[in-house]
């Protein structure tokens, strides 16, 4: 693709162009934008570059020599790559009259490649920083046959529709606003009541598995900072301080300090543990505008927190019941599939290397004792633990990371968190950090998209819409209105003077459950004709019939 860009705009220069889990991408500083026109000229260029059938070959140099050879064909792009590298020795790889500087390997020739598509167009600042020049990003893929290009061409078509951002707009559940800023969410009524039922759900069950639900401030000092660890190894994620009345402060990113000052504010008994501790906590993580996408990627968001406190022979039980909620939470909505990753210590960490040792083997063993398959995935632990990812699988089979679990002895030895043990000693506590959810904000965008916005009946933001034939209906609609609202049923009256099959498309594209259609036999037989969102009928049912259909299904969350 770069070769062909080369060819059909010989100004423009390369920067980076890596191969990704969907295809590829390559990043071009070119002088306009580039077109959904150019995207075809570029296709065609490399359909006759495979023809060719150009061998793809490689040759090693100094990298002294290959900042030269790049800084001579003026792609400074590679030549600042380059100056960065440690290696003194890189590869280039050359393909007919093109060259380019990459680590390999590739096919043997370009008349390898069968099927190939360009995707779309993009802008992306180079490395990652609005700082810098905005360059233009080309996405694609290949495959190795026409037909599985054909198929992955449907899923994306099926991806677009469901696309968290087009639906959250069709369906009035929330929005980004450039006076509001960047990355920061504001929830509409429907998109905020289906929080709210999402909200209710978490801490009920909470309640029941034995934590304690905690509120705590959305700034601290930045000593509190400092103590934590986050200064060190995560201030490329936070805010710049604001000072008051001359003390430095911050916007806090995550919410455990502030659960381990709650903890220490009385003395503890080895009798009292485990202590569990459950916050809906919003946090500010700095994100860069490039990596902001819908609720996905935000810059203000609510985690699903829990922090345990308990003495390092119950680290195993712990983790063993924090497996079955987390389980049961994501089963609920409907997520059944998973992988689960088992990540071990990063380069830059805290902590003695025995202590990672131990909280690791209890994360494996737990893993183990629940019969759970998991991969390793070797440094991709936080700076001051190990950690259990699960990952799950939607509708459309593609993975996301949501629930964490990670054992934290770090944290516990900078605030001196203790406990006073059986033998009147005083004993240092463990602490395991755990979200099932991750963030409302992504959970929510991963739901809207698992469910192209047809939420199950106890999440829609309107279980049933009301909807009359004639004026003449209309008391009795808001009779019946009433009596669903009494009994909790979120319903959605359309009195209307509109045709109904007009109300009822209306509705449907909403994506309503269920419709409740009111006329002359209806009135006259005082029962209620029902239609779901898929077109079938049911009914007649009376008032009565129909709130106890309802209630239950909510009720079992279906």
């Amino acid at each position: 693709m770069a070769h062909a860009v080369k060819e059909l705009f010989p100004a423009v220069k390369l920067a980076i162009g890596p191969a990704t889990e969907e295809g590829f991408y390559y990043d071009f500083d070119i002088d306009r934008p580039f077109t959904p026109e150019d995207l075809s000229l570029i296709e065609n260029k490399m359909k006759e570059l495979i023809k060719k059938d150009n061998p793809f070959t490689k040759k090693s140099m100094p990298r002294k020599d290959a900042i030269e050879l790049f800084k001579k064909i003026g792609e400074d792009y590679k030549a600042e790559i380059l100056s960065e590298i440690a290696d003194a020795e890189v590869s280039v790889y050359e393909e007919g009259a093109f060259i380019d500087l990459c680590r390999g390997p590739h096919v043997p020739s370009t008349g390898v490649i069968k099927a190939f598509k360009l995707l779309s167009i993009a802008g992306a600042y180079w490395r990652g920083n609005e700082k810098n020049k905005m360059l233009q990003r080309i996405y694609g893929t290949a495959f190795n046959k026409e037909k599985d290009l054909k198929d992955y061409l449907v899923f994306l078509e099926e991806v677009k529709k469901r696309d968290h951002r087009k639906l959250g707009k069709e369906l009035d559940l929330f929005s980004i606003s450039e006076d509001i800023g960047p990355g920061l969410i504001l929830w509409h009524p429907n998109g905020a009541i289906i929080r709210k039922t999402i909200e209710d759900f978490w801490r009920d069950e909470h309640y029941k598995a034995g934590y304690n639900l905690l509120y705590s401030p959305h700034i601290a000092k930045l000593n509190l900072w400092q103590k934590s660890g986050h200064l060190d190894f995560y201030r490329e994620n936070m805010y710049s301080p604001m000072e008051i009345e001359g003390i430095e402060y911050e916007l806090k990113p995550m919410n455990c300090p502030f659960h381990i000052n709650i903890y220490k504010s009385s003395l503890r008994s080895y009798r009292e543990l485990p202590i569990r501790y459950a916050e809906l906590g919003t946090v500010y993580r700095y994100e860069r505008s490039g990596v902001l996408h819908g609720l996905l990627r935000v810059r203000g968001f609510t985690q699903d927190d829990a922090h345990i406190f308990c003495r390092e022979d119950q680290i195993e039980s712990e983790i063993l019941n924090i497996l079955d909620f987390t389980l049961f939470i994501l089963k609920t909505f409907g997520f059944e599939s998973y992988d689960v990753y088992l990540s071990t210590r990063p380069e830059k960490y805290v902590g003695t290397l025995e202590n990672w040792e131990s909280s690791t083997n209890a994360l494996k063993q737990a893993l183990e004792k629940k019969g759970l398959s998991y991969q390793v995935d070797p440094g991709e632990g936080v700076f001051y633990g190990p950690k259990i990812d699960i990952k799950i699988k939607d509708s459309l089979n593609r993975s996301w990371q949501c629930s964490t679990i990670q054992v934290d002895f770090n944290n516990t030895e900078r605030f001196d968190v203790t406990y006073r043990g059986s033998d009147g000693k005083v004993h240092r506590t463990i602490m395991i950090h755990r979200a099932l959810m991750g963030s409302l904000e992504r959970f929510f965008g991963i739901l809207i998209e698992h469910y192209a916005g047809a939420f199950p009946l106890w999440l829609a933001p309107v279980h049933i819409g009301i909807l009359t034939i004639a004026e003449r209906h209309s008391d009795y609609a808001l009779q019946i209105a009433g009596a669903l609202k009494l009994n909790g049923i979120r319903i959605e009256a359309n009195l209307e003077n509109e045709k109904i099959g007009y109300k009822i498309r209306e509705a449907t594209i909403r994506k309503v459950p269920y419709l409740v259609i009111i006329g002359d036999k209806e009135l006259a037989e005082n029962k209620l004709t029902v239609r779901k969102r898929n077109g079938e009928n049911m009914g007649p049912f009376t008032i009565d019939e129909l709130i106890e259909i309802i209630k239950a299904q909510i009720g079992s969350r279906q």
